[in-house]
């Protein structure tokens, strides 16, 4: 664009790790535009997470109401329309509700990426580029508008008051701290928890607290359970007792956070801290903590050639290999090497 924008919507439901991806983006527009009016339509969960995002409006939508919670958001959106649409969801739902959204340029993902009818709600795309991590998918979406994102920056917006109950939660004493959030929303992606208790001892054992932290589904708490059943070690249990603008302040405070390939990896991520990120499932280099992979256990090939009959190398990039056993590939030993690693390279105290 060779003007100031006028307006710009954004369209990213979730989850909770890809709304993370959004928020560079988000900050290299108004790098460039600082005048720019920013719609954000998201869902509840991404909204309660990145709520205070300086800047932006948010128009939540709930996926349960259907075409009347679609027509209920066209009347929140500016009458006049925007100067251009980010149509950055290929799911039928989000290309659906995209069409409810009155917007002269319609940017949307190439043709290698789109899917569920997407090609009929856009009428620009952004560069195929395959490889790239899908933070950096993401950022290509100012592209077509004349930019390019060469600079990732976050700063979530993080209350005061969120970091106060982080803090108060252990003593800041000097002790290093291990982090585990052992659930993803993908069952499949998730490892085992007489395994996340080894590798708990393990640290334990050199020294560390240990944390563990997720939310209030009856999987994370029963997971938990199990984890804590089976540790020697003893741990502290915060599991469904932070909120989604607490999480961020609780995974700053890890000097390691150990997880599936989740939301609160990327949250982590972006919040500064390091991740042992468990990786079978889906290819680190794709949607791996952003900043660092150095401390994940990447098994994505070996599953490939186990389930899929092929290396990596020859499959499409973002090919998940979601299948029940995937998770198994990891060992206690290739989590504990990961450790081991970041043990290496930690700056002594």
């Amino acid at each position: 664009m060779s003007t100031n924008p006028l307006s710009l919507c954004l369209l990213r439901l979730s989850a909770l790790g890809d709304v993370t991806h959004v928020v560079p983006l988000v900050r290299t527009l108004q790098r460039a535009w600082p005048l720019a009016q920013l719609h954000w339509i998201i869902d509840k969960g991404g909204q309660k997470l990145l709520e205070g995002l300086d800047g932006v409006v948010f128009h939540a939508y709930d996926k349960r109401s259907g075409l009347a919670g679609m027509r209920a958001l066209r009347k929140q959106l500016p009458a006049d329309g925007f100067d251009a649409l980010l149509q950055m969801q290929v799911a039928l739902r989000a290309n659906v509700l995209s069409a409810f959204v009155p917007a002269r340029r319609r940017i949307g993902y190439d043709r290698a990426r789109a899917k569920d009818l997407h090609g009929l709600f856009i009428n620009e795309r952004i560069p195929d580029r395959p490889g790239i991590h899908v933070l950096d998918a993401i950022g290509s979406f100012c592209e077509p508008l004349g930019l390019t994102q060469t600079e990732v920056v976050w700063h979530l917006p993080v209350p005061d008051s969120a970091r106060e109950w982080a803090k108060a939660q252990w003593a800041d004493d000097g002790t290093p701290t291990l982090m585990i959030s052992p659930c993803s929303s993908h069952v499949r992606r998730n490892w085992y928890p007489d395994r996340y208790a080894a590798v708990a001892d393990h640290a334990a054992a050199k020294g560390w607290r240990i944390v563990l932290c997720g939310g209030r589904s009856e999987l994370e708490r029963d997971t938990t359970d199990a984890i804590l059943a089976a540790m020697k070690a003893t741990a502290l249990d915060l599991v469904g007792k932070d909120t989604l603008k607490q999480l961020p302040a609780l995974l700053e405070r890890a000097d390691l956070v150990m997880t599936p390939d989740s939301g609160p990896m990327h949250i982590a991520n972006a919040m500064g801290s390091k991740v042992l990120g468990l990786h079978a499932a889906s290819n680190p280099m794709r949607s791996g903590p952003y900043s660092d992979v150095r401390y994940c256990v990447d098994k994505y090939d070996a599953a490939a050639r186990r389930f899929l009959g092929k290396p990596a190398s020859e499959l499409k990039w973002g090919t998940k290999i979601e299948f029940d056993e995937v998770m198994g590939l990891i060992g206690v030993e290739d989590a504990v090497a990961a450790f081991e690693r970041y043990l290496a390279d930690r700056p002594a105290a």
